[in-house]
């Protein structure tokens, strides 16, 4: 028997898209597929996959004018990477033969090279020509009626397009005063809210700073909670669902003494790294937020596990690994974990309560019937008035909705939703 072939890129790429597209796997649950691979062949098969799922129906669109009907998918999964590969401009005869050879050791469906090699040599005469021409990619049926249903089909495809371009870098700087020579330093864009923004950073830890912890990674969306609130250097907060610890280094920079919580002892170990890097401190604990039975915090901060819809410019893998059947429970710990923060939450404290999802459900509609459930808690509209946000931004119930068709001339941002409930007292 001839030995396994090693491990390459592209063949990683396609084990990973068969998981999300065919098994409904999230890529973050494919990591580990990465392992055999040296660090550049890693980035190129994280590139891979990441891209043509962003793309899909972009390829789809040029395999299909030279085929009668879909291929098996493990062929299709070949040919929509190899589709990406000749329309970001990789050699088209290296491209091609790599991808018959692939197609040729499928088990049954070896057979199908010939047609394979005929359709990608026809697919590099249009992909260069036509790619960019091709609209974005959309969002499925699934995801794409309920986000249409609150938000309009124009914003959808705002959605749409944003996905399309992927998400830059944005970084929060440890002191707010060094937001302007950070930019500098950085080569990047100072943002209204505060944020750095860097649209080709290359190597993330060889940036100028990163090694003395001057910055963190952290989209400008995510970073507007922690900065809703006001408070005394030395005030006690509490940080639930802390991971992966934006929130937390940003709580402690202004002073905060933070407790930060998250049920997952893999994210809690990045919080921990994070804080050593940048010099923060913070009491870290791996907990399940209702095992948290201490009250009286004066300052509660609740990112509650979500649809993480918000995301998709970053995580284009969701939509097709989704399906939507787990959002009602999700909706329902939601409104779970609310109701126990305002039971920690001590007199006339605040809960800032916020989550990366688009859907309505997962914000705007919870702070409403927590709004019901909670006689004399009122939402806290004043401090929404900070420095860049855009009125417009501000909902009815007074809450704050971010959309990543929002600063589309600029790159966008995740899709959060954020309020702050004042406890009475």
């Amino acid at each position: 028997q001839a030995p396994r072939p090693a491990p390459t890129a592209r063949g990683t790429a396609q084990r990973m898209l068969n998981a999300v597209t065919q098994e409904g796997r999230l890529l973050a649950e494919c990591e580990h597929m990465m392992t055999p691979l040296d660090p550049a062949d890693r980035a190129r098969a994280q590139r891979l996959v990441t891209e043509t799922l962003r793309h899909m129906d972009r390829a789809d669109a040029l395999l299909t004018r030279h085929m009668s009907h879909a291929a098996p998918p493990p062929v299709q999964t070949i040919l929509r990477i190899a589709t990406y590969e000749l329309a970001s401009g990789e050699a088209s005869h290296g491209v091609v033969n790599t991808a018959v050879d692939d197609v040729s050791r499928l088990p049954r469906h070896g057979g199908l090279k010939n047609m394979a090699n005929a359709v990608l040599r026809k697919v590099a005469q249009d992909a260069s020509r036509d790619w960019d021409g091709l609209p974005a990619s959309r969002i499925p049926n699934w995801l794409r009626k309920p986000l249409s249903m609150a938000w309009g089909r124009a914003a959808v495809a705002g959605f749409e397009t944003a996905q399309s371009k992927g998400a830059p870098l944005d970084v929060t700087p440890k002191s707010s005063e060094d937001a302007e020579a950070l930019a500098q330093a950085l080569g990047g864009t100072l943002l209204p809210t505060g944020s750095v923004r860097l649209t080709n950073p290359g190597q993330v830890s060889a940036l100028p700073g990163f090694a003395k912890g001057t910055w963190w990674v952290q989209d400008a969306a995510a970073a507007l909670p922690a900065q809703l609130v006001d408070f005394a250097p030395g005030t006690r907060v509490l940080d639930l669902c802390a991971a992966p610890g934006g929130k937390t280094l940003q709580l402690a920079a202004k002073g905060a003494d933070v407790t930060a919580l998250d049920i997952s002892n893999a994210r809690i170990k990045r919080i921990r790294e994070n804080l050593y890097r940048t010099h923060l401190k913070a009491n870290v604990m791996v907990s399940d937020v209702f095992d948290m039975a201490v009250g009286d915090w004066p300052l509660i901060l609740l990112d509650a596990p979500c649809s993480a819809t918000g995301t998709m410019r970053r995580h284009p893998d969701l939509p097709h690994a989704k399906d939507g059947s787990e959002f009602g429970e999700l909706i329902g710990l939601q409104s779970q974990m609310i109701d126990h923060a305002l039971s920690l939450l001590a007199p006339g404290g605040q809960l800032v309560f916020c989550t990366c999802s688009l859907l309505p459900d997962e914000g705007e509609c919870q702070v409403e019937e927590a709004l019901a459930r909670h006689s004399g808690l009122r939402v806290n509209r004043a401090a929404l008035e900070r420095p860049g946000i855009d009125p417009a931004w501000i909902t009815e119930e007074g809450g704050l909705r971010l959309r990543p068709d929002y600063w589309a001339d600029q790159g966008g941002m995740d899709g959060f939703y954020m309020a702050v409930l004042q406890k009475p007292g």
